[in-house]
């Protein structure tokens, strides 16, 4: 078996994800190829896996013929765990509403389009807003995490927690993820949950992310392998031979 990881232009990986999907596939007896042009890969062959930024796994998928995955966010299956409003605006339509901030906004659609935040003021439109443009977003509440965890789930089941923000002597409530899980009904064979805690211990689900570009953020090398190749089986509707 074949993974392709993305490199810089100098050859090196990218970033720490890719690095560690390098040694986990190698650990796991993949041969390991590296590329920096996606449009340069040689074969075409959907089982050859590919790691590397969305814009790059959509292409490759595009280009594989296989459908590009939606993008989750907020699935409504888990809404019972936002604990807190979340909805869906625009740009422009915040901006004509002070009356709704303070709000935390992130891209809908455009994912990578800019970071997070929360607006205040109509200064904090400055970058993220440009005249003529209608960008959709998502809009939650604002909450004071004091702690956040990444949940790695592979085929219904949670794969490994990661902390990465925040009091390191925090509590993640284990079985409210578990619950998240079981209720997350149609869900890709791999993902994450993210779960935060706030100032009154009270957890709350972050986001959901997709498997297929995701952040190791500590992570063992085989066990990202082993979730990358279940999403990617997934999506290119081939054997995830890492499967357990």
């Amino acid at each position: 078996m074949r993974a392709y990881i993305q490199t810089d232009a100098e050859g090196e990986y990218y970033n720490t994800n890719a690095f560690v999907a390098a040694e986990g596939f190698r650990l796991l007896g993949w041969e390991v190829l590296k590329y920096n042009d996606v449009d340069a890969i040689p074969d075409r062959d959907p089982e050859d896996l590919l790691v590397g930024g969305v814009g790059n796994v959509r292409r490759r998928l595009k280009m594989l013929g296989c459908e590009v995955p939606q993008e989750y966010d907020y699935p409504p299956a888990l809404e019972a765990f936002f604990g807190r409003r979340i909805w869906v605006s625009t740009l422009p339509e915040l901006l004509q509403h002070p009356d709704s901030w303070p709000v935390f906004v992130k891209p809908k659609d455009l994912t990578k389009r800019f970071t997070g935040k929360v607006i205040r003021s109509q200064s904090d439109f400055t970058g993220i807003l440009h005249a003529g443009e209608t960008l959709s977003v998502w809009c939650s509440e604002p909450v004071q995490f004091v702690a956040e965890w990444r949940c790695f789930v592979r085929y219904g089941r949670l794969l490994d927690v990661r902390h990465y923000h925040g009091a390191w002597d925090a509590r993640l409530d284990v079985a409210l993820v578990e619950q998240a899980i079981s209720a997350f009904l149609d869900a890709p064979a791999a993902y994450s949950l993210d779960f935060g805690a706030d100032m009154n211990g009270r957890c709350m689900l972050v986001e959901m992310n997709d498997g297929h570009s995701l952040g190791t953020y500590g992570i063992r090398p085989t066990l990202y392998a082993k979730f990358l190749a279940a999403r990617w089986a997934q999506m290119t509707g081939t054997k995830d031979w890492l499967r357990d």
